[in-house]
């Protein structure tokens, strides 16, 4: 009789941690695609950073401290880094776009300028799918992390090696007001 309690224990257990391993697999191939959903977005931007401030080049010949800091960003290789040097390295190529769109509002004739307004206009879709594929990731994230630290789960979390997940928050200057002027 003790045997088969002991036994319909042991199988219980196992079932359990079976159960949970999976779910943390799923979660985290989940982040996994999340991440890579926005990576994608992350590389165009990369990849338009260069056209857009090689057009600004040629109107702002004197800002060239805040264009040599993004391209020495830009110039990093992408493919070769972390998940969390990706993070990273964003979240300062965010700040520097926005000093160099608050350059270009500087200048009017940069402003007219068809190339301008083409590849800045690409920034602004690349920034709102970047924004939206962010929300995707940290959801992603939360819920991963979640299962990571809540008990019992985080037990089968530190047995097999899950670890809690970076989330991608916003930089300083995205979280200041926007100031408008007229």
């Amino acid at each position: 009789m003790w045997l088969w309690i002991i036994l319909g224990i042991v199988v219980v257990i196992l079932v359990y941690v079976f159960a949970t391993y999976n779910s943390l697999v799923g979660l985290r191939n989940r982040v996994e695609e999340a991440f890579s959903t926005m990576d994608v977005y992350l590389k165009k931007r990369w990849d338009l950073i260069p056209n857009i401030v090689e057009t600004v080049k040629g109107y702002a010949k004197h800002e060239k401290e805040t264009l040599s800091d993004i391209m020495s960003l830009r110039n990093s290789a992408y493919d070769k880094m972390s998940v969390n040097d990706k993070v990273d390295v964003n979240n300062k190529l965010s700040q520097g776009i926005t000093k160099l769109m608050a350059i270009a509002e500087a200048y009017p004739d940069l402003k007219a300028n068809e190339n301008f307004k083409d590849l800045s206009g690409q920034l602004a879709k690349v920034e709102e799918d970047i924004a939206n594929a962010r929300k995707y990731y940290n959801g992603a994230v939360r819920i991963m992390n979640d299962k990571v630290a809540m008990f019992p789960s985080n037990i089968i979390a530190s047995m097999f090696g899950f670890k809690k997940q970076k989330m991608f928050e916003a930089n300083e200057t995205e979280r200041e007001n926007v100031k408008v002027k007229f």
